[in-house]
């Protein structure tokens, strides 16, 4: 057939191809973008394998059981707010079952004292029973009467127990009566173990669990808190002016500087200095991807990390003075962001600084708290708690130095 030409082939190509004939196929010269296109990996996926690789060699056999832990809905408790006169919040979290472990803390360190009074009134044969049962905790009681401030009540469920604590309410005056925290960050406080009159430091303070915690104790004489987020600084403000009363809130200076420079500031001066360092945040980073710190764009941030929180550290020591103490503490399980931290700490500040710090025994934590928490018993330097189906609470590693 003769080709079309001219206006009438034109005709025709604008009406379509010819009845029975299909197109053929366009031909793009350009290759498909597979980088564009491929699958996003959520940094929860990316989280959750980095953990798999490492924590699986340092937990061994415990991991999996920590690991669905971290993957579960963590644990809360009801640290009381003494400032708000919680007498019938008590009475109603006793109904629901709940207990306030700081105190049956308390009530073991009693016990022990008791049982030691006991042995030394024993003779013969039955002292020596006495002595067999009780010790062990007779050789920890020193520390174990040291480190509790009664004043600081927190209340948890039974181990296995998933019942959720309400919402806290406000009192007449506007204060809440209590505030709910994940109960395993109460230990750092407690292992801070202030003392009346006692000028303390929080270098990390935001978003404020811990800073409220402190000023619990009703011990200390001075509370500095400090953060370098301007934003996570105006939620520590939050959280001071709905629990706290403003008389109290005077005794707080907030300040939002960078906490490395410290010591520069005011170094030498704290007699305790509670230093809860920016950490990847292993709950949080396998639960959420907003703000997650294994986004790919966070990578050279997270990689950094030990050395931030080694500076950290090292601002916190030397804000202390001689004889003061210094209380580490992460959210995480990797032993590069605790025991290495704390091995580096230890080694600059006598080499740079000339000074000498004694690690302090935490162990008798774990007598302690055993029933609600549980610890990790190889952990080599302080004391690290794990997440546990039964107990959901952590991860939470803290550690103990005393500049003397």
């Amino acid at each position: 057939m003769a080709a079309l030409g001219g206006r009438a082939g034109a005709a025709l190509l604008r009406r379509g191809p010819l009845p029975g004939l299909r197109a053929a196929p366009r031909r793009y010269q350009y290759k498909e973008k597979w980088a564009a296109t491929a699958p996003h990996i959520p940094p929860t996926r990316l989280a959750l394998h980095h953990f798999d690789v490492n924590y699986s060699l340092q937990l061994k056999e415990l991991w999996p059981s920590v690991r669905a832990g971290l993957l579960c809905e963590q644990k809360y408790g009801a640290l009381l707010n003494n400032f708000s006169l919680p007498d019938h919040v008590t009475q109603e979290l006793e109904l629901l079952n709940a207990t306030d472990f700081v105190s049956e803390a308390t009530k073991k360190v009693r016990s022990v004292a008791a049982a030691e009074e006991a042995g030394r009134g024993e003779s013969g044969e039955g002292r020596m029973v006495m002595q067999a049962e009780t010790m062990t905790h007779a050789e920890m009681s020193p520390p174990l009467r040291a480190s509790i401030s009664s004043n600081i009540k927190c209340y948890t469920f039974p181990r296995g127990d998933i019942t959720r604590f309400r919402p806290a309410r406000p009192n007449t005056l506007g204060i809440l009566d209590y505030y709910l925290m994940d109960a395993a960050s109460l230990l750092p406080v407690l292992a801070l173990n202030v003392q009346p009159d006692d000028f303390v430091l929080d270098l990390c303070a935001a978003p404020g669990g811990k800073t409220l915690a402190l000023l619990q104790t009703g011990a200390c004489g001075h509370l500095a808190a400090n953060d370098i987020s301007i934003s996570r600084t105006k939620r520590l403000h939050q959280i001071l002016h709905s629990y706290v009363p403003k008389e109290i809130r005077e005794t707080v200076s907030v300040t939002s500087c960078d906490g490395r420079d410290w010591e520069r500031l005011e170094g030498g001066t704290f007699h305790k200095v509670l230093v809860d360092v920016p950490c990847t945040t292993d709950r949080h980073s396998v639960m959420e991807d907003d703000n997650n710190i294994f986004h790919k764009r966070r990578t050279k941030e997270r990689q950094m990390l030990p050395m931030l929180q080694l500076q950290l550290l090292m601002a916190g020591i030397l804000a202390t003075r001689p004889g003061g103490e210094v209380v580490y503490s992460t959210c995480s399980l990797s032993p590069l962001q605790n025991e290495h931290v704390i091995e580096r700490a230890i080694d600059i500040a006598e080499t740079q600084f000339n000074i000498a710090l004694r690690l302090e025994d935490l162990s008798h934590f774990r007598t302690l708290f055993q029933d609600t928490f549980s610890f990790f018993s190889d952990c080599r330097l302080g004391e690290l708690v794990l997440p546990h189906l039964t107990a959901n609470f952590g991860p939470m590693y803290f550690c103990k130095l005393c500049r003397m």
